[in-house]
């Protein structure tokens, strides 16, 4: 994801950096690429002041796109693990926004598709104004989609009236 940097020289790069990790576990990144910072536990209040975002597959991307900030998903991992996942795992895509939508909303670079030159692509797309807007205009179906706050409240509910049948 960093390799993009270079070409987008007007915007500031930062890392997300997770609590869990070491600073020094960043350190070669940074040091690779000194125009990237890195804020480690602000994670959403980063997305928050953001155009734009690279966001890893997971539920970072639901987290992002409610937050309201357009991404681009990227994922690689193994290359047997993928192939067995795709094998046993029947989704059309990756990221929960697509599958909550049920279409493709936010670019999803998978395995191979995640190169220099697409995200590079995506990215420019994304910072787009008429493009973002559009990603955001989705964000809102999908708030719908979701509906109200109290989800876990509705769901023990519902599991209290299975258990009373």
């Amino acid at each position: 994801m960093l390799s993009v940097t270079p070409d987008f020289p007007e915007y500031r790069f930062i890392i997300a950096g997770a609590t869990s990790l070491p600073e020094s576990f960043y350190r070669p990144f940074l040091e690779q690429y000194p125009n990237v910072g890195l804020e480690q536990g602000k994670t959403y209040e980063l997305l928050a002041q953001s155009d734009a975002a690279l966001v890893k597959s997971g539920t970072s991307t639901l987290e992002t796109a409610l937050i309201g900030t357009p991404q681009v998903v990227c994922y690689a991992g193994n290359p047997v693990s993928f192939a067995i996942a795709k094998r046993v795992v029947k989704v059309p895509f990756i990221s929960l926004v697509n599958l909550i939508l049920n279409r493709p909303l936010v670019r999803e670079l998978i395995q191979d598709d995640l190169s220099r030159i697409k995200l590079k692509e995506a990215l420019a797309e994304i910072l787009a104004p008429e493009q973002a807007a559009a990603m955001k205009e989705g964000y809102s179906e999908l708030r719908r989609l979701l509906g109200d706050g109290g989800a876990s409240l509705r769901a023990a509910k519902e599991i209290l009236m299975m258990n009373d049948e």
